[in-house]
């Protein structure tokens, strides 16, 4: 988690390079803070070489005057002066053989995290901390992960060393870029003054251009901190960190208290100025009262946002709450979240396109971004059927194209002139229940409905469709009152053994109830096909689970035949094109790539965004069939597909996406995969089609309890319907009731989040509905410590 805190300053020191003088420039800091009578801390994570010349020591026998007030501390210490990788590999090996435990990136963070924090419980005034890494920016830590990324969970505020040495130039300036590209915040560069290679004079005016504050200081005298050159040592810092409190390194320090207090003000400011200026999606601002409903991301990290939290600044002085605190991103941020926030690889892919590209035009034009996304994804869902890829920038608009060519294929099929005016009087046949997004094409191909506007106009029809759920500990599909009674019985629950059963769709074909959903849709269908007023045109589903609509799980035997039907030749003489929106569901959010291989049918044009590219950034691909693109292809310009963006396949997002698919298809192989899919895959059976991060029990057991109606887990998704009169989308039943999820539980229990930190649950809720979503890669620690908060939240509602 990241660190903040009103009375401790804190900042990270990186190094441009090896021995460019860290250790020298943090102990003059160290020693300016102790003078200017603040409480000092600092930390040297992991030293490696012989004791007496390690950095914290050195820090004891410099620190000055003041030095009653300074704490210097390491955490892990080995004695080869080699980097930290290597450092543990050879203590092994010194050993006689014995295994050397290599901590791993979360322990080693939640070491750092935790002596943090008991630094700000000593530090009951105004204090300040220095927190300096080994070698250069890039330099491995324990694990072999690279310090950039292994620090980057605790967010922490940066100083930059800069190399005033010959090459110096270019290496600080790499290494600021390194630290902008994760998110660092750089607060100063501060390096030493080389009247020879004058690098300090460059890097100043360099900065200056990009709003960063540079300090130079005065070189140290040669062989520095040997053991008989202390006395000089000890006069160098006396002459640049003065008693008389002036001098560049007082100036260096005075800019640092003042970065830490503008972050601090501007936080606080927030939620006032958020409340003056946005206007939020999806919320109505009547039901926010308070300053205090204001969420403020100040960076998100994995599977967690930063939130700012101003009550934590007013605790007890003996118990300091940082004013960041972890929340876990329950939602997926909208489920675009694919294998965590702020992942190294995808922030490098976007700003690799933007340096090489930029944004360039589409149309007639190509690169490498967009064309090897555009292969990848024929093979990948568009697989045995689709053979051209059409780029949007989300996945309404990407909807918007999917009408636009079902409609024209279905004219050119049919023989109609497309000045015929019948092509006014189309219409699309779908699920009760379906959103295809906010743009008022897509709303039209939904029914009336909270999300629809003043302009809306359905055009088409609806079923009620049946929808598997687990209920009091069963799998079961429900059927809508239209389908119960054509079954013998009347029943409306159809139970089955397990999930695998249901998705079993092949098996499932000759079943009874296959022939009721036969029989019920051939007769709607005729009935719909025999009305002149409006033409059925298009099927257009989402396939499996229905998203915004409440996380509706349809059962995947109804959604097979409905595309069966539909491509009966004896029913519609033109068949009609099947659209899949695969914007929420496709991509492995619900465990598979594609929902056609599940449902043994594929369809002629499918929509894909959301996870995409990995949650970095907007994109949409539509991908259709070879007879699709052949309705628009003639030697006239007008009958082309005349619908494009400005940033048409722009090169950051095809980057990103094309990188994204490499993580998750490295993903699908992962052990983190195989022992999820293991815990759902029937006993006996040698694999299973469906199965979900969520823990099968948990789904069960939750299932079970009297306030839930039903729940329901595929995948990344977890749905939990509650018992509600009011139930629907207007209905805030599940919000109130999960309410408390936002806090933070501190029970004493180690916490998923990064560095160790109890955390607070961001979700979202539909209605009576509410649903979690994780990552890709979203480890099962975290998952099951929010199954854990979930059962005891929900349980202890019933009991009560």
């Amino acid at each position: 988690m990241s660190h903040l805190y009103k009375h401790l300053r804190i900042h990270q020191v990186f190094g441009a390079n090896t021995d460019v003088g860290k250790t020298i420039i943090t102990t003059a800091l160290i020693r300016a803070s102790a003078l200017n009578s603040n409480r000092v801390f600092y930390l040297k994570p992991v030293s490696t070489g012989a004791p007496q010349d390690a950095d914290d020591e050195h820090i004891k026998r410099h620190a000055g005057p003041q030095k009653h007030l300074v704490d210097a501390h390491c955490l892990f210490r080995y004695g080869d002066p080699v980097s930290p990788h290597l450092a543990v590999k050879m203590a092994s090996e010194t050993q006689g053989g014995l295994k050397v435990s290599v901590p791993s990136d979360e322990t080693f963070v939640r070491s750092v995290a935790e002596h943090i924090r008991k630094r700000a419980r000593v530090a009951s005034g105004p204090g300040h901390m220095y927190v300096e890494t080994a070698g250069g920016v890039h330099s491995p830590t324990l694990s072999g992960t690279t310090q950039l990324d292994t620090y980057r969970p605790l967010f922490l505020p940066t100083i930059l060393i800069g190399d005033s040495r010959l090459g110096g130039i270019s290496s600080t300036i790499s290494s600021f870029e390194s630290l902008l590209l994760r998110g660092y915040i750089i607060d100063a560069i501060i390096l030493f003054r080389d009247e020879y290679y004058r690098n300090y004079e460059y890097l100043t005016q360099y900065f200056a251009e990009r709003g960063t504050h540079v300090t130079a200081l005065d070189p140290p005298p040669p062989r520095l901190d040997s053991i008989e050159n202390v006395a000089n040592t000890e006069k160098y810092y006396s002459d640049l960190v003065p008693d008389t409190l002036k001098g560049d390194i007082f100036t260096a320090l005075e800019h640092l208290d003042q970065c830490h207090v503008r972050r601090i003000e501007e936080l606080d400011s927030m939620p006032r100025r958020t409340l003056d200026a946005i206007w939020w999606p999806f919320v109505q601002h009547g039901l926010v009262k308070t300053e205090k409903e204001v969420s403020v991301i100040d960076s998100a990290w994995s599977d967690f946002f930063s939130i700012y939290d101003a009550s934590s600044g007013k605790t007890s002085p003996s118990q300091p709450k940082s004013l960041l605190q972890p929340q876990l991103d329950g939602s997926a941020s909208w489920w675009t979240q694919a294998v965590g926030h702020a992942h190294p690889t995808l922030a490098l892919a976007a700003a690799n396109a933007a340096g090489r590209y930029g944004h360039i035009m589409f149309p007639q034009a190509t690169h490498i971004p967009a064309l090897k996304l555009a292969e990848r994804l024929l093979q990948g869902p568009g697989k045995g059927w689709a053979s051209r890829v059409f780029f949007s920038d989300n996945g309404s608009t990407g909807m918007e194209v999917a009408l636009k060519m079902a409609l024209r294929s279905f004219i050119v099929s049919s023989g109609l002139e497309l000045s015929s005016p019948e092509k006014k009087n189309l219409r699309v046949v779908g699920l009760k229940g379906s959103y295809h997004g906010d743009t008022i094409g897509a709303m039209d191909a939904c029914e009336e409905g909270v999300y629809t506007c003043e302009w809306h106009e359905a055009k088409g029809y609806w079923f009620d469709p049946p929808t598997v759920s687990i209920r009091q500990g069963q799998v079961t599909v429900s059927l809508p009152p239209a389908l119960s009674s054509l079954t013998s019985d009347q029943r409306t629950i159809e139970r089955f053994e397990t999930l695998s059963h249901v998705y079993d769709v092949e098996q499932r074909l000759e079943s009874p109830l296959a022939k009721h959903y036969r029989q019920y849709l051939n007769k709607h269908m005729r009935s719909l096909q025999a009305d002149d007023t409006r033409k059925l045109a298009a099927l257009i589903i989402e396939p499996i689970v229905m998203g915004a609509g409440g996380m509706i799980f349809v059962d995947p035997l109804f959604q097979r035949i409905m595309v069966d039907v539909v491509r009966d030749p004896a029913l519609f003489p033109t068949l009609l094109p099947v659209i899949f929106d695969e914007v929420f569901m496709g991509l492995y959010r619900l465990g598979f790539e594609s929902a056609g291989p599940l449902l043994g049918v594929n369809p002629d044009i499918s929509v894909n965004a959301k996870i995409l590219t990995g949650g970095v950034l907007p994109l949409a691909v539509t991908l259709a069939s070879d007879r699709i693109f052949s309705a628009f292809k003639s030697e006239s310009k007008v009958d082309a597909l005349l619908h494009g963006h400005s940033y048409t396949a722009h090169a950051v997002g095809c980057q990103v996406a094309n990188a994204t698919l490499d993580l998750v298809g490295r993903l699908v192989e992962s052990d983190l995969w195989v022992g999820a899919i293991s815990k759902w895959t029937p006993e006996g059976a040698l694999a299973t089609k469906v199965w979900s991060f969520w823990d099968p029990e948990f789904i069960t057991s939750i299932s079970c309890l009297d306030i839930v109606d039903e729940a329901m887990a595929l995948g990344t998704v977890l749905a939990i319907k509650f018992k509600d009169d009011d139930a629907g989308y207007a209905s805030h039943s599940a919000q109130t009731l999960l309410q408390s999820l936002r806090l933070p539980l501190d029970d004493g229990s180690t916490s998923a989040a990064p560095g160790g930190a109890p955390f607070g649950v961001h979700y979202r809720t539909l209605g009576n509905v509410a649903y979690f979503m994780s990552s890709l890669n979203t480890p099962r620690a975290t998952i099951e410590a929010l199954e854990d908060r979930l059962w005891r939240l929900v349980s202890s509602v019933q009991r009560s």
